[in-house]
C-alpha cells in the first residue's frame, strides 16, 4: 500500500529540486545564449537536434517546438546519423547536441565528421569539461546540482532543464523573428488556433442559389417563402444591383406579431430592418462569431466593397467549421 504522506512528500521534493534547477539555470544564462540565438537566427540552413536516450526524447520535442515557432528544425537520431542519416546535415546547418554527460559515444563519435563538413555545433551539456563541450562552437550549460530522483540516477532535473532551455531558445528566436499568432496558426492548420486564425468568412459562407433574397417591392408572403426555403432564419432585401437594403429575420417576425402588426399587405421594404450589420468575405470567421455574440444575431450578410450581397454566414456554418 502507498504511504500517502510519503508519496506527497517525495513528489513535492521532486518539484522543489526541479524548480531550484530552473532558477539556477535562469541566473547563469549569459552572452553565450545570445550568441546561439543570433547564430540560429542568421543561419541559412536548419537547426539539427541530436540526443541519445532521455536527451533524445527532449531533443525531439525541442526540434518540434523550434519548427512550429518559425525556426526550421528537425531531429536526427545520433545512432542513425552514423549509418547514413548524417547525409541530411549540410554545412549551412547548426547542430544542437544534447548530452548531460557530454560523453555519449553516439554523439561524440559524430563530432569529427561534423567538423570536417564545417557544421557548427551547439552543445547542451551538464559538464563543461566534457568531450562534447570541448569540441563545440558554443556550450549551453544545462548542469544541475542533483537529479530529482531519490537515487540521484534517473534523468529528471537534468531533462527538465534541457527542456526549459530548449523552450527558452525557441521563444527568444520567435520574438527576434517577430513571429505572430498568424504565423503559428499556419504551421498548425489542423488545430483550434489554426481554424480560428486561418478560416475566413468566404470559406464558410453560403452563396449563389443558397441566398435568401427578395426585392423591396415583394410582399410579405414572398418574404416568408424566402426565409423558409433557405433555412437561415432571415431574408436579405436587395435592389436590382444586389445592393443590400435591409434584412428581415425570424426575430423581426416575432416582434411584429407581438405588436399586433397586420403583415399581409406589407412589402419587404416596409418590414425590413434597414442598414443591417454586414461583414466582408475576407474577414476572419472569428470576427463574424464575435459580431453574432455581441449583437445577439445568428446570421450576417456578406458584402463586397460596394455593399453588394455576395454571401451569408450563419452560426451553424461557424459551428460546423469548428470556429466556435
Amino acid at each position: 500500500m502507498v504511504d500517502a504522506a510519503h508519496a506527497l512528500a517525495t513528489a513535492r521534493d521532486t518539484l522543489q529540486i526541479e524548480i531550484a534547477s530552473l532558477q539556477a539555470l535562469a541566473q547563469r544564462l549569459d552572452q553565450t545564449f545570445v550568441q546561439v540565438v543570433q547564430a540560429m537566427l542568421a543561419t541559412a540552413g536548419r537547426v539539427v537536434v541530436m540526443g541519445m536516450g532521455k536527451s533524445g526524447h527532449v531533443g525531439s520535442k525541442i526540434a518540434a517546438t523550434l519548427a512550429s515557432t518559425g525556426t526550421p528544425a528537425f531531429f536526427v537520431h545520433p545512432a542513425e546519423a552514423s549509418h547514413g542519416d548524417l547525409g541530411m546535415v549540410t554545412d549551412k546547418d547548426i547542430v544542437l547536441a544534447l548530452s548531460n554527460s557530454g560523453e555519449s559515444q553516439e554523439i561524440t563519435g559524430l563530432l569529427p565528421a561534423l567538423k570536417r563538413q564545417g557544421v557548427r555545433v551547439v552543445a547542451m551539456t551538464g559538464r563543461l569539461d566534457s568531450t562534447l563541450a570541448q569540441h563545440a562552437d558554443w556550450v549551453l550549460d544545462s548542469s544541475v546540482e542533483r537529479e530529482a530522483c531519490p537515487l540521484n540516477l534517473a534523468p529528471t532535473a537534468s531533462t527538465t532543464v534541457q527542456l526549459a532551455l530548449g523552450d527558452a531558445l525557441a521563444t527568444a528566436l520567435l520574438d527576434a523573428r517577430g513571429f505572430r499568432a498568424e504565423d503559428f496558426a499556419r504551421s498548425h492548420p489542423g488545430g483550434a488556433l489554426g481554424r480560428k486564425l486561418l478560416t475566413h468568412v468566404r470559406d464558410v459562407m453560403r452563396s449563389g442559389a443558397e441566398l435568401p433574397t427578395v426585392r423591396p417591392e415583394d410582399d410579405f408572403f414572398t418574404l416568408m417563402r424566402a426565409i423558409s426555403a433557405k433555412n437561415l432564419g432571415a431574408a436579405v432585401v436587395v435592389d436590382a444591383d444586389q445592393q443590400v437594403l435591409g434584412i428581415f429575420t425570424d426575430g423581426d417576425l416575432r416582434r411584429r406579431l407581438e405588436a399586433g402588426t397586420d403583415l399581409r399587405g406589407a412589402s419587404a421594404a416596409q418590414l425590413m430592418h434597414p442598414q443591417p450589420r454586414t461583414i466582408a468575405a475576407q474577414a476572419l470567421a472569428t470576427h463574424a462569431a464575435q459580431m453574432m455574440e455581441q449583437h445577439g444575431i445568428t446570421s450576417i450578410p456578406v458584402v463586397d466593397g460596394q455593399q453588394r450581397l455576395v454571401g451569408m454566414v450563419h452560426i451553424r456554418d461557424l459551428m460546423l467549421a469548428k470556429v466556435i
